[in-house]
């Protein structure tokens, strides 16, 4: 093993919100020597690389709670940042569509959520919905402006690059297996190095339950993986999406559902679903990890929120599997949408936080060490939000 090399603060996690809080450091504080540690060869690697790459709003989230505050000021962030740096962005606005009367109140809440949130969001008719995109199915619908499409692999490359310019250094390829948290220091070891800090920051994404676990600290919660899978639309069908396209969410599950997406390579994604992974990032359904299988299986909290959402997660399952299922579902948005018009895409897996007692955790969520802090819940819009999750955490933490 090298010589124990000596920081000020070591990043574990080069995704998007450790590169968020390298720079918001790097902004306040020139001076500091930062090191920021990732297991894989480059950056953006996991969920900051298999996300949907929207910017978000922010109309969905509890007014007041911190998703609301960040995406709304990251999804200015974002675009401000990709214009100074010459990087893609298309501002093409999100609809969210009420297919049947019973969504309508769902709908008008959440109009009265982003009105709250101080966001513009217009209410349009059926024939207004007909003109933006004429094949989607719907009786009423939601135009949120703002919304839009970047490419965030290309967003986290340039933040490596800045931040190195700045004097800020990367150990990639370096997997953390142990932590030393003192009074005064913290001592990372990795696969074949040791680094001391005087702060550790942990945003490792899928793993920063197991990262604060080494660093001594009960957090309260599990990170659950789901896995997320996309379909593509053959470019012969690009016609019939515009924008991005919602549905209005299922009250019976916490995740957004099916939606259609105009991405920044011309393609268009359909999904994505939500099923349990029985690997951290298991990208595949034939990933099977039985250490991580069996922490969610062994976590009463798991079988807690299993109960509660079982058909529709049964439903979700049958989904993944079976190409007809999941296209009947997403032509309850576009009813021309036919099987042969997409093909297997990408998927990504979700760090979800889960307690103890099955409640799924909301909104973003810290844990202050004596020498560390950890981001023990970041889900979407974090990548939107992941500038500001930077600066709200050297705020309210890190004035060192």
């Amino acid at each position: 093993m090298d010589n124990i090399m000596t920081y000020d603060v070591i990043i574990i996690g080069a995704g998007l919100v450790g590169l968020g809080v390298a720079s918001a450091l790097q902004e306040s504080q020139p001076e500091l020597k930062l090191l920021v540690i990732d297991k894989e060869s480059g950056p953006a690697v996991h969920q900051s690389g298999h996300n949907s790459n929207v910017v978000h709003s922010g109309i969905y989230y509890t007014p007041g709670s911190l998703k609301a505050r960040l995406a709304k000021q990251g999804n200015i962030t974002t675009y401000a940042f990709c214009q100074q740096h010459n990087l893609y962005y298309d501002r093409c606005g999100k609809v969210i569509v009420a297919t049947n009367e019973k969504e309508l109140q769902a709908l008008e809440n959440i109009y009265q959520r982003g009105i709250e949130n101080g966001l513009e969001v217009i209410k349009m008719t059926e024939a207004e919905l007909k003109v933006r995109e004429p094949y989607v199915n719907g009786i009423a619908a939601l135009l949120v402006p703002d919304a839009g499409i970047v490419n965030y692999p290309e967003i986290a490359a340039k933040h490596v690059e800045i931040i190195q310019s700045r004097g800020g250094e990367f150990a990639f390829g370096q997997a953390v297996t142990a932590i030393n948290e003192t009074d005064d220091t913290v001592t990372v070891t990795t696969s074949n190095n040791q680094f001391t800090g005087r702060w550790l920051i942990n945003c490792a994404g899928l793993f920063s339950d197991r990262i604060a676990k080494m660093a001594g600290y009960d957090t309260g919660m599990k990170i659950v993986p789901f896995r997320g899978e996309y379909f593509m639309l053959n470019t012969n069908k690009n016609y019939l999406v515009n924008h991005l396209i919602y549905p209005v969410p299922n009250p019976d599950f916490p995740f957004l559902g099916v939606h259609f997406t105009r991405m920044y390579n011309g393609h268009r994604d359909v999904g994505p679903n939500a099923v349990l992974a029985f690997k951290r990032e298991g990208y595949k359904k034939s990933d099977i990890n039985l250490k991580d299988l069996a922490e969610v299986l062994t976590y009463k909290g798991f079988w807690k929120i299993a109960g509660n959402y079982l058909g529709e997660g049964m439903a979700e399952l049958r989904r993944s599997y079976s190409r007809k299922l999941f296209t009947a579902n997403a032509q309850k948005l576009i009813p021309d949408l036919r099987e042969a018009d997409i093909h297997p895409g990408p998927a990504g897996v979700r760090a979800q936080a889960l307690t103890r007692e099955g409640k799924l955790v909301d909104d973003f969520h810290f844990v202050k060490g004596k020498r560390s802090l950890h981001v023990c819940n970041a889900p979407s819009p974090a990548a939107t939000a992941s500038i500001e999750i930077g600066r709200e955490i050297v705020k309210e933490h890190f004035s060192l």
